[in-house]
């Protein structure tokens, strides 16, 4: 897979990518890219067109499949982002903003059903 310019994503977006493509030292020639036909709403240009992608990371075994505008160009770089992020989170947990979310999503669950469980009387494991 080629670096192409992405010509509907915003240049600081994707000079953002570059960059945590090129700090995780990730191969980009590694990346096997395909497009696959869409589905769901769109109508025509979905259902007919080649305009999802998949992409997959042979060293670590990840594929990503994604379609969530109409364009592939779109789709291309939120493909390629979301495979970065998974990257980084086999990679280098450490750094990872993504983990960081996850993680901060978990303890606020957590929290929420302790404070449950201590409202209605029950003790919590």
């Amino acid at each position: 897979m080629r670096f192409l310019e992405f010509s509907d994503i915003k240049p600081a977006k994707a000079e953002a990518l570059k960059i945590r493509v090129k700090n995780l030292g990730v191969s980009l020639d590694l990346i096997e890219e395909k497009f696959i036909k869409g589905s769901g709403k769109g109508g025509q240009k979905i259902n007919k067109t080649n305009n999802a992608v998949m992409l997959k990371y042979p060293p670590l075994k990840i594929i990503v499949k994604r379609q969530k505008e109409r364009k592939r160009s779109i789709n291309r770089f939120l493909a390629l982002r979301e495979l970065i992020d998974r990257i980084e989170m086999k990679i280098s947990p450490e750094t990872s903003d993504r983990l960081k979310k996850i993680e901060k999503i978990k303890k606020k669950k957590s929290d929420k059903k302790r404070k449950s469980f201590k409202k209605h009387g029950k003790t919590v494991k």
